[in-house]
């Protein structure tokens, strides 16, 4: 099976797991029931949408993913725990053999196969025409999505809408332009048949469709196309900005906001709240927990390691704090781009203070301060002022933003869960942000800049840093027509944006990951390369090419 073209073979079997059949696994087929006839009737069809969901849960707030767009840019580099060091630090072990690489290329496109089947396989089937038109609207617009995660990390590479019902180890490249000529294909498709809104939540509306439009216009270079799809968003479908950046980071309202235009759903809901992973041997199927979202993990440092004076720990694990699995930290630059006097972010996005918890602690009492992180240097007569034990920046990064300390240094609290049921427990019920009215402003701000219509640009940056100054400072937060650069709005996503799996794209799409990757990140600084701004392609999946002179290796990667 390992000869055979593999990723159609995984596309293939994701595709009839998802629904859930065991049936399907059986040499005997005892009931005669087969994907042709289960498929036509109305629970086949619905399950079969219902599953072009289910890869959402493989790509937002996984670990493999987050590293694939948040590692290895100017805001973010790699803990202590972090298993992804070739995403981080782009060396030589950024290859066709990377896990993570591999293993959400396969996942992206069983993905696109399961969205070619239920386009195919929809239209025949006893569903009543307006619930058809519906559920097609909703495979076209996911495959849209799939199939822009894969152009944007790889390139030009297979491109197919074809359901694959039977492996060839033949395939080609298609161009760029040609998966765009799909996306936006699938985005009118979808848009044509979608409905504004929708009771059931987590399912795809028109609203998300004309969101994804305007930022696959951005990333085209169609900044009037951007612009008019950002505004429409922005007027027409009744979105709102949460009135206060905390409410997108609270785990009791951030579900709830009216911000949201679409969202990869974590809940108790068995049709979109499971997961399914891989086993260890790479074909048994595990069906994790509803709400299994672990995002939450990823960003904490290891505070229940912080000893005292007395070699005691003042602050062990706890709910509110989280499980430090400790993958990922900010730079020095992303902690810098923060005003924190004015800018709520700052503060609602990073821990500075933890209590002490333990009466363990020789010399602090609980409930008292046991930790302070600060971005700034302290002095030893400073800190010695103090009670509490100091981590400053001097403790964590070096003079040029090198890394000193990957164990304590800040923990980004963005996707903290202090609701989850235990310390240990791994899943959050926190739905993964895929496209929010910010972005829609964010890229208003873009293509106004790119049209060089300065003045409408900086009002809409003005709209989203507004709404995150503190209360007394708003008015400070915003900024005039001659500050609005393209490098200002970049900063302006990433205080914005930072942690939703965006940012390597960003930093791609603008032609500037190599500036501030070696400007801001000394972790990378020295290894990235022109080449990288496209991922390679497994190793996997060019061994199991039969015309591997027609299907290459990306370019400045091993291996063929």
């Amino acid at each position: 099976m390992n000869k055979i073209y593999k990723w159609c073979i995984m596309a293939c079997a994701a595709t009839t797991l998802s629904t859930s059949c065991s049936d399907f696994l059986e040499e005997d087929n005892k009931s005669g029931l087969t994907a042709d006839t289960f498929y036509k009737t109305k629970s086949g069809a619905e399950a079969l949408v219902n599953s072009c969901y289910t890869p959402l849960r493989f790509w937002y707030g996984q670990e493999y993913a987050i590293s694939m767009t948040e590692l290895g840019t100017d805001i973010f580099t790699r803990g202590n725990g972090c298993g992804q060091a070739e995403l981080s630090d782009y060396n030589s072990s950024l290859q066709g053999s990377s896990t993570a690489i591999t293993k959400e290329w396969e996942r992206l496109y069983s993905a696109l196969n399961t969205c070619n089947s239920a386009i195919n396989r929809l239209p025949t089937s006893d569903l009543q025409a307006n619930e058809k038109d519906i559920r097609l609207g909703e495979a076209h617009f996911l495959r849209a999505l799939y199939l822009w995660h894969i152009v944007e990390t790889w390139g030009g590479v297979y491109l197919t809408t074809d359901e694959c019902k039977s492996p060839s180890g033949y395939v080609t490249r298609s161009s760029v332009e040609d998966f765009y000529k799909t996306i936006n294909e699938d985005l009118k498709e979808a848009f044509s048949k979608l409905p504004e809104t929708t009771t059931d939540y987590g399912r795809a509306t028109k609203g998300a469709a004309e969101a994804l439009m305007a930022r696959v216009c951005l990333y085209t270079g169609d900044n009037e196309g951007a612009l008019t799809h950002a505004k429409n968003v922005i007027n027409n479908y009744g979105y709102e900005l949460a009135g206060d950046y905390n409410e997108l980071c609270d785990i009791n309202t951030c579900n709830e906001s009216k911000e949201n235009i679409f969202v990869c759903v974590y809940d108790k809901n068995e049709i979109f709240g499971t997961s399914i992973e891989e086993g260890p041997d790479g074909n048994a199927i595990i069906w994790r927990k509803p709400g299994n979202n672990p995002v939450h993990l990823f960003w904490v440092m290891c505070y229940d390691q912080v000893l005292d004076k007395n070699g005691k720990k003042p602050v062990t694990r706890s709910i509110e704090y989280g499980r430090g699995f400790n993958r990922y930290m900010p730079t020095a630059y992303y902690l810098d781009l923060f005003n924190e006097k004015i800018d709520s972010r700052y503060d609602d996005i990073f821990q500075q203070a933890w209590i002490c918890n333990n009466n363990n602690s020789s010399y602090i009492a609980k409930g008292d301060t046991a930790i302070v992180f600060t971005k700034y240097s302290m002095s030893q007569e400073e800190q010695d002022k103090h009670n509490y034990i100091v981590i400053d920046r001097d403790k964590v990064y070096n003079a040029d933003g090198s890394i000193k300390n990957r164990v304590q240094n800040v923990t980004f609290k963005k996707f903290l869960d202090p609701t989850r049921e235990s310390v240990n427990y791994t899943g959050s019920k926190r739905h993964g942000v895929i496209l929010r009215l910010a972005e829609m402003y964010l890229i208003a701000a873009e293509a106004e800049l790119n049209m060089n219509h300065k003045k409408e640009g900086t009002e809409y940056i003005n709209q989203i840093r507004r709404r995150a100054g503190k209360e007394g400072h708003k008015t400070e937060m915003e900024i005039s027509q001659d500050e609005l650069t393209l490098d200002f709005i970049l900063d302006e996503r990433a205080r914005e944006l930072g942690g939703e799996q965006q940012r390597w794209y960003d930093l791609k799409r603008t032609g500037k990951l190599l500036e501030r990757v070696q400007k801001y990140n000394p972790d990378a600084k020295a290894n990235i390369k022109d080449y990288h701004i496209l991922r390679p392609i497994p190793q996997t999946q060019l061994d199991a090419v039969i015309n591997k002179e027609e299907f290459k290796q990306n370019i400045g990667y091993s291996g063929n």
